[in-house]
């Protein structure tokens, strides 16, 4: 006869142990705010719309995983490592897909490049969209914490360059930052991080100096910036890249030199953007500019509260 406490103990053993089971590490080789963001979170929302652990929109309808995105593709092509967030056994791998291929071309395989880690106790990650060419694992190989698993590519259905890390414990996805999935009015009580991401509801990529309005493909590239400039460049311009923003979101960019302000203005964004750009700027009324150095300010605001700021410098000679 099985007694009250025993059943007890019995059902809570067959339950995961979230908080026990598993722990994550920080699975790039970046510094979030700096050479990396967080795009999007897992989608907790079981209906047709989105909503993130801390009920935001930095997500999408069905997106199972954390997207870790790189400012660029100057950053992707210079190599960023992607590193095992947990211990365990390659259950699968797949490299030699092209990056940024079309999405026509990934039907059937949109995580692109990358690797299945089976962590035991039905708990597996999940590593997608690396750099073709780049894995350094092979099926059947056990990982240490932290071991390099390959580069942050553009494989697979990916729009740009980042890592896709998916948890999944008996198939069923869980997010990490709320495995719970209970409630969003303040951080959740359980993380399965070791060191729990600092949430950001959008936030600035990039602020850059260019002598004419940069094309957005120049921006994902990492091409648009120039730490210098001409005296006779025909504009001054100074633009902001920005993810996650939200209608009514502002974005205010200022340029300032040796002779004072050059331009400011505050940008309304009129709808929501995973990522997007703006720019101003000004033409040279004498021909000239002023040589020297100028200090350019970005500042992203939602209700009037500073969600992010970056500062840059520009030479002119």
């Amino acid at each position: 006869m099985i007694t009250r406490a025993a059943l007890a103990l019995i059902l809570s053993s067959a339950s995961p142990a979230l908080a026990e089971d598993v722990r994550l590490a920080f699975p790039v080789d970046c510094t979030l705010g700096q050479d990396c963001h967080i795009q999007q979170y897992m989608d907790q929302d079981p209906s047709a719309a989105a909503r993130d652990y801390r009920c935001s929109g930095l997500t999408y309808d069905g997106h199972k995983g954390t997207d870790f995105a790189l400012p660029d593709r100057a950053a992707m092509a210079a190599g960023v490592t992607v590193r095992a967030a947990a211990a365990g056994m390659v259950k699968g791998l797949r490299d030699g897909m092209t990056d940024g291929a079309p999405l026509s071309e990934v039907q059937g395989r949109e995580c692109g490049n990358g690797v299945v880690i089976d962590l035991g106790r039905g708990w597996e990650t999940q590593y997608c969209h690396l750099k073709r060419g780049s894995l350094r694992v092979t099926e059947g190989q056990e990982v240490a914490v932290g071991d390099a698993l390959g580069l942050v590519g553009q494989s697979g259905k990916a729009a740009f360059p980042h890592l896709h890390l998916s948890l999944r414990h008996h198939g069923n996805p869980v997010d990490p930052f709320a495995p719970e999935g209970k409630g969003c009015e303040e951080e959740p009580a359980k993380s399965l991080w070791e060191d729990t991401p600092l949430y950001r509801p959008g936030g600035l990529i990039a602020l850059g100096f260019a002598g004419r309005i940069p094309s957005y493909d120049e921006i994902k590239a990492g091409d648009a910036h120039h730490d210098t400039l001409p005296e006779d460049a025909p504009a001054l311009v100074i633009y902001g890249y920005s993810y996650g923003t939200q209608k009514n979101d502002v974005l205010r960019l200022s340029l300032a030199g040796p002779s004072g302000t050059v331009i400011e203005r505050d940008v309304v964004l009129e709808k929501p953007q995973a990522q997007s750009f703006r720019a101003i700027g000004k033409r040279a009324a004498a021909g000239t500019w002023p040589a020297g150095r100028y200090r350019g300010t970005m500042t992203l605001l939602r209700d009037g509260r500073v969600i992010d700021e970056k500062t840059g410098a520009l030479t002119v000679q």
